[in-house]
């Protein structure tokens, strides 16, 4: 009997042991989803407008990497399989027809921790600002595919950036207004204070990382603006050196879900 009842503890024993291997096992193998699920419920109060707004005023030694334009066939699986070895979380500012065409990357970026946000459907000032409602369609539109990508019914990341960055001075007045339009849907915008000009033109991997170094010299916390396209530069080739640069000089990465 009691020969019969210790067999039973020891079957009983390594059933318990297999059920939390394969659970753990389960756990670190099951992509990894945010547990914000982002949708036009959402409210996003004074105060995190604010930290939104004087992010790039705060004094520790934080780096946000933001990817704009993608995504892209070319691009962003490189980009998304760097981030993944690196262990860091970006933000992709995507564009709405874009999304559309390539569902299957943004799914994974998100599934991976990184933030998906909104950078207009057509990445076309012209359209864009054509008028009051075909901004808040470009929003919407880009949203509505976001949606579909990721399986979240109505997606509302509430950050944007505008094309060409809000600080430009091409449309000045006519994004002023689209920034009011911005708030009476529960949105932010966002700019940078850092780049390595990656999309202005033709630059060796070299100069590319100096532009990145000049532009965050003296400065503590950084919105790094890169893009997820390879149509003038090859970023992902440069991503490596950057995020070693970054680490060296002692930044922590993040990105806007720490908000």
């Amino acid at each position: 009997m009691k020969i019969i009842i210790l067999q039973r503890k020891i079957l009983l024993t390594i059933f318990i042991f297999c059920f939390l291997f394969s659970s753990l096992l389960f756990y670190f193998n099951t992509p990894y989803s945010h547990a914000v699920t982002l949708s036009t419920n959402c409210v996003m109060d004074e105060s995190l407008k604010e930290k939104f707004a004087s992010l790039t005023k705060k004094d520790e030694k934080i780096a946000y990497l933001t990817f704009d334009d993608g995504p892209t066939l070319k691009a962003t699986g490189k980009v998304l399989d760097i981030l993944k070895t690196e262990d860091i979380k970006a933000t992709f500012f995507v564009v709405g027809k874009h999304v559309k065409e390539h569902p299957e990357l943004v799914k994974r970026a998100y599934e991976e921790g990184h933030f998906i946000a909104n950078h207009g459907y057509h990445h076309d000032n012209k359209k864009l600002y054509q008028s009051n409602n075909s901004f808040m369609n470009e929003i919407k539109n880009t949203d509505i595919e976001i949606g579909k990508a990721l399986g979240v019914e109505d997606y509302c990341s509430h950050v944007f950036r505008f094309p060409n960055g809000y600080m430009s001075s091409n449309y000045k007045s006519k994004k002023k207004q689209a920034a009011k339009l911005l708030l009476d849907i529960n949105y932010s915008y966002i700019d940078w204070n850092c780049l390595n000009n990656d999309s202005v033109k033709k630059y060796s991997n070299s100069q590319l990382l100096k532009n990145l170094k000049k532009s965050s010299k003296n400065k503590d916390l950084l919105v790094i603006l890169m893009h997820d396209t390879s149509d003038v530069n090859d970023t992902p080739s440069i991503l490596k050196d950057s995020i070693d640069y970054l680490k060296q000089q002692g930044y922590e990465f993040k990105n806007f879900y720490d908000l």
